[in-house]
C-alpha cells in the first residue's frame, strides 16, 4: 500500500492530497475535504448517491479510485451553485418538491445537470435513461423527471 500526492480540481479549486492506493473518491471527497453532499450509499454502484462529475461527466465516485482522478475536474453538488446562485436544477427540484428525503437528491442533481449538459432539450424518455442508474426510494421520479423539463426549458429561455 502506497501513498501518492493527487492533483485535481473540486469545484474550481485545484487540490492537493496525499492519498492511498485504496481510497475511492467517494472518501476523499466526503472524509478528506469534508464535501458531505456526495453520499455514501450502496459502496457497489447500484444506486448513485455518490454520483459526482468528472470532467463533465457523472461517475459513481464508490467505484472510483481516487488516484484516477489525476489531473482531472470534479464537481459535486456543493459546486452547482454558480457565485452563490442556485443551479436551475436546484431551483426547480425544490420548486416542485422534487425532493422527499433528500438523499439521492445530490447524484440526480449532478446525473441530470450532466444530461442537459449534453441534451439542453430532452424528452422526457431520454431524462429517464440519464438519470437511469440514480434510485430514489421516495419520490416515485414523476417530480424529479418534471423537475428536470422545468429546468430544460429555463435553461433554454436564457
Amino acid at each position: 500500500m502506497a501513498d501518492h500526492i493527487l492533483d485535481f480540481d473540486v469545484n474550481g479549486e485545484n487540490r492537493r492530497l496525499l492519498v492511498t492506493d485504496q481510497r475511492t473518491l467517494l472518501e476523499v471527497l466526503r472524509e478528506d475535504l469534508v464535501l458531505t453532499g456526495t453520499k455514501h450509499g450502496c459502496d457497489v454502484g447500484e444506486c448513485g448517491a455518490c454520483t459526482v462529475l468528472v470532467d463533465d461527466r457523472p461517475v459513481l465516485s464508490c467505484l472510483v479510485i481516487a488516484r484516477q482522478v489525476e489531473g482531472s475536474s470534479v464537481r459535486t453538488v456543493e459546486g452547482l451553485a454558480i457565485d452563490g446562485a442556485p443551479d436551475l436544477l436546484q431551483e426547480a427540484f425544490a420548486e416542485l418538491g422534487a425532493a422527499q428525503c433528500g438523499y439521492c437528491t445530490p447524484g440526480m442533481l449532478l446525473s441530470a445537470r450532466a444530461l442537459l449538459d449534453d441534451n439542453p432539450e430532452p424528452t422526457t424518455d431520454e431524462i429517464r435513461e440519464g438519470l437511469a442508474g440514480n434510485l430514489c426510494r421516495c419520490t416515485g421520479y414523476i417530480k424529479i423527471f418534471e423537475a428536470v423539463e422545468l429546468a430544460a426549458s429555463r435553461d433554454h429561455d436564457r
